[in-house]
């Protein structure tokens, strides 16, 4: 993606968080891994680059880690996707959503039965092969639905919600998949939505710890997979 007439990103009258978010354009372009290193040395004179490279975020921007992609390192980012052209008046303020009330919040959380809707894990409860514990918080999701986009509120869980950020629901193309499905499958998945939940399985537990391995750990198992 190649935007024309953008400022330099070494004018230094210009505010950090822009200064980062053109350097992101003009030298690491989207798709591309950056270190934290290279973003520190680019940019030697602020010791609180990273914290204005997340102010981005709160823009549009989409800028993984190790977290949401298990490719990287930890550290490592991938510039995923431009957010407002925050170099532009105007662009630079962030879109203030409505504030969710007490009564409401407790309204979300036992609506959802106090589980993150994308993982299933509950609030304080350890994450699959670390000591980590998960914290419960709301998330607006944009739902598609016959009669236009609607945004939804929604219990995630930290790990979840920072990596579905932008993320967009189909409520019809659900309804297609599900009538597609062999009769074993439907069968399975009524099982999970009458339980609200799906308990994963350990191969599939295994799967998600596998791809967490770095590199040269995946090769590893490759080669005792095929030996076996």
């Amino acid at each position: 993606m190649v935007i024309a007439d953008i400022p330099s990103w070494r004018n230094e009258r210009l505010a950090t968080m822009v200064r980062c978010a053109l350097w992101l354009v003009a030298e690491v372009g989207v798709g591309e891994v950056f270190t934290k290193t290279q973003l520190r040395e680019a940019f030697p004179e602020t010791s609180q680059i990273d914290r204005r490279m997340r102010d981005l975020r709160d823009r549009g921007w989409r800028i993984a880690t190790n977290r949401d992609d298990a490719t990287l390192s930890p550290s490592e980012h991938r510039f995923v996707e431009m957010g407002a052209e925050v170099w532009k008046p105007g662009q630079s303020r962030v879109k203030q959503a409505a504030a969710v009330s007490a009564p409401q919040r407790r309204e979300i959380l036992d609506r959802d039965d106090h589980l993150c809707r994308v993982c299933g894990i509950t609030a304080g409860e350890p994450y699959e092969g670390g000591i980590e514990t998960a914290q419960l918080d709301l998330a607006r999701r944009e739902v598609v639905k016959p009669g236009g986009v609607v945004v939804e509120l929604v219990t995630e869980c930290r790990r979840c919600r920072i990596g579905g950020r932008g993320r967009q629901t189909d409520v019809t193309g659900v309804l297609g998949h599900v009538g597609q499905m062999s009769r074993m499958e439907r069968e399975l998945f009524t099982q999970w939505v009458a339980a609200d939940r799906r308990d994963f399985s350990l191969l599939e537990r295994l799967w998600g710890q596998y791809r967490s391995l770095p590199a040269e750990s995946r090769e590893t198992v490759r080669q005792a997979l095929e030996r076996a």
